[in-house]
């Protein structure tokens, strides 16, 4: 067996093609502004609010999510407690989840949220609805330029566009198919 090994991995050897460099990806442009992000998430099925500042942050929600009972936050005290060893069972009984995002993409409307800003892993998905508070000075262009910006650290993390949806069944969207029902970006 030995030489039938050597003799097809020195064909396959002889055989190889001759490396040729990685294509340039090109950078495309387009406006690193708000309007057009917020016009992107629009088309997704998100929303943007803007806050007058972080101080109207609580009442801004209580508008715009009256019923929210179960709530959690890491920038306010929310009414459930959440961290990393949160059972999935409490969890599912959370309404709303606001979560601060770090990088906003103008080009497909997502925001990047780094696993530290979750409280749990699976607190963005499985929430009712999800709010993420952004710096609007924090929104980039395009997904090289939001890349680009990543901590080096590794680790999870998440680019978050809209709420959930799908169109597999018959065609027809259906939003909060697997995960949140609605996403809020809070800009200030």
């Amino acid at each position: 067996m030995s030489a039938s090994r050597d003799r097809i991995l020195a064909a396959a050897q002889a055989n190889k093609p001759d490396e040729l460099p990685l294509p340039e990806v090109p950078l495309f442009g387009g406006d690193a502004t708000a309007e057009r992000f917020a016009s992107v998430l629009a088309g997704i099925g998100g929303t943007v609010v803007w806050l007058e500042g972080l101080g109207s942050l609580v009442p801004t929600l209580q508008q715009l999510f009256p019923e929210a009972r179960n709530t959690a936050s890491p920038l306010f005290r929310g009414t459930v407690p959440v961290d990393a060893q949160t059972s999935t069972g409490i969890l599912a009984e959370i309404d709303l989840a606001v979560l601060p995002g770090e990088i906003g993409v103008a080009e497909n409307g997502a925001v990047w949220l780094p696993e530290a800003n979750m409280l749990h892993r699976a607190l963005p998905t499985i929430t009712q609805h999800l709010a993420l508070v952004l710096d609007h000075r924090r929104i980039v262009a395009t997904m090289h330029q939001a890349y680009a910006q990543l901590p080096g650290t590794g680790g999870y993390g998440k680019f978050v566009a809209g709420p959930s949806k799908t169109a597999d069944i018959e065609q027809s969207l259906v939003i909060g198919a697997h995960g949140a029902r609605s996403l809020v970006v809070l800009l200030y």
